[in-house]
C-alpha cells in the first residue's frame, strides 16, 4: 500500500497523504487533483479502491505518425503527461508501415468514446492526403487540438512552432559563417510546415533557384539521397527540415569524401534527444517541446469542459542552437 501511494504521488506530483485522502474519499482535494490521482491509479495498473470503480477513467487519443523520430515520443511524453495531472488517460495510437491507419485509429477511438483527440504530427499537416477521418471528428463534436500546422478548413485549434521564424535563423547563420550556397532538405510539396519554410527562405530575399530544393520523406535515408543531389549542384550549407533528415545529410556529405563543417555545413531542426551526442554535434532550430505540449492539453481541456476556443493556431518561437556541424563557409 505505502509503495502504491508513493508511485501515485510521484506520478501526480502530489503528497502521499493527498493521494490516500482520494483513495479514502475524504474531503479537502479539488476535482482535478481528485481525477488526477484516479487516471494515475488506472496507468500504473493498479485496481482502484471498490467505490470509485464505477468510475471510468476520461480517455484522451494521442496520435502520433512514428515512434523512430524522437520528436514524436518526446511530444508524447509531455503531452501524456499533462494529460494525465488533469485526470484525463492517454491512449497512445501510432502508425507503423502496413498497420493500423490514422483513419482506422479515428475508428477506434470513437468506439471507445474518447473525451478529445491530441495529433502531433499526421495527415492533417499535407494537403493531399485523405482527411475524411478529421471531418468525422468535427461531426461528432469530439474535441481536438493539432500539433504543428494543418491545411486549411479543418476547423480545429492548434499549436505550432514558427517555421518562417525557424528558417529566418537558420539561413542567417548560415549566412553570417559566409555561405552563400544554401540548399534546402524539407518534406513533400504538400507538406504545410515545409511550404512554410519554403515561403520564409524565400521571404529574405537571398538566391535560392528550384535546384537548391530537395524533397524527402522524414527518414535519414531520404535526407542522404536528397542531400546528395543538393551536394551534386554545389552547395555548401544546407538546412533540413527534421534532424534525422540532418542526419542523412551528413552521412551523404561524408560518403562523397567531404567535411562536416569543414567542406559543408549541416543544420537540423527539432533538436531531438540525442543530437548533442552526434559527431559532430548538430547545429538545430529547437522546438518548445513542452510550452507546446502543455498548451495543446490546456486547449483539448477547455473543450472537454464545455467550453470553445477559437480555431486558430497559436505559434510558438523555436531556438538556434549552434553546434558543431556549421562553421565558416569554405574559400573557393
Amino acid at each position: 500500500m505505502t509503495r502504491r501511494l508513493a508511485q501515485v504521488a510521484k506520478k501526480v506530483g502530489v503528497s502521499e497523504a493527498t493521494v490516500s485522502r482520494v483513495l479514502n474519499g475524504k474531503p479537502g482535494v479539488s476535482e482535478a487533483t481528485r481525477q488526477a490521482v484516479l487516471s494515475a491509479l488506472d496507468v500504473l495498473g493498479y485496481e482502484r479502491p471498490t467505490q470509485l470503480r464505477g468510475e471510468r477513467a476520461r480517455l484522451v487519443g494521442l496520435v502520433l505518425p512514428e515512434l523512430r523520430n524522437p520528436i514524436f515520443p518526446a511530444f508524447g511524453e509531455v503531452i501524456g503527461g499533462a494529460l494525465a495531472q488533469l485526470g484525463l488517460t492517454p491512449v497512445l495510437c501510432t502508425q507503423t508501415k502496413g498497420g493500423v491507419s490514422e483513419a482506422d485509429y479515428v475508428d477506434l477511438l470513437l468506439q471507445q468514446q474518447v473525451s478529445g483527440v491530441v495529433f502531433a504530427g499526421g495527415l492533417y499537416a499535407q494537403a493531399d492526403a485523405e482527411h475524411d477521418h478529421y471531418r468525422r471528428l468535427a461531426d461528432r463534436k469530439i474535441p481536438v487540438v493539432l500539433v504543428n500546422a494543418s491545411i486549411e478548413d479543418l476547423g480545429f485549434p492548434g499549436v505550432s512552432c514558427d517555421d518562417a521564424v525557424a528558417m529566418e535563423r537558420a539561413w542567417r547563420h548560415l549566412s553570417s559563417l559566409g555561405h552563400e550556397r544554401i540548399g534546402l532538405v524539407l518534406g513533400p510539396a504538400d507538406h504545410v510546415p515545409s511550404k512554410r519554410k519554403l515561403a520564409a527562405a524565400r521571404a529574405l530575399g537571398a538566391e535560392l533557384p528550384e535546384e537548391r530544393v530537395a524533397r524527402a520523406m522524414f527518414s535519414l535515408e531520404d535526407g542522404q539521397a536528397a542531400t546528395a543531389r543538393l551536394l551534386d549542384r554545389g552547395v555548401t550549407g544546407i538546412i533540413c527540415a527534421s534532424d534525422p533528415l540532418a542526419l542523412g545529410a551528413v552521412r551523404a556529405a561524408r560518403r562523397r569524401g567531404l567535411g562536416v563543417p569543414a567542406d559543408v555545413s549541416v543544420v537540423g531542426y527539432d533538436d531531438s534527444a540525442f543530437m548533442n551526442c552526434t559527431e559532430p554535434p548538430l547545429t538545430t532550430v529547437r522546438q518548445p517541446i513542452e510550452a507546446m505540449g502543455r498548451a495543446a492539453v490546456e486547449l483539448l481541456n477547455v473543450q472537454i469542459g464545455g467550453n470553445p476556443v477559437p480555431a486558430e493556431e497559436l505559434l510558438f518561437e523555436p531556438e538556434l542552437v549552434v553546434r558543431g556541424s556549421t562553421a565558416q563557409a569554405p574559400r573557393n
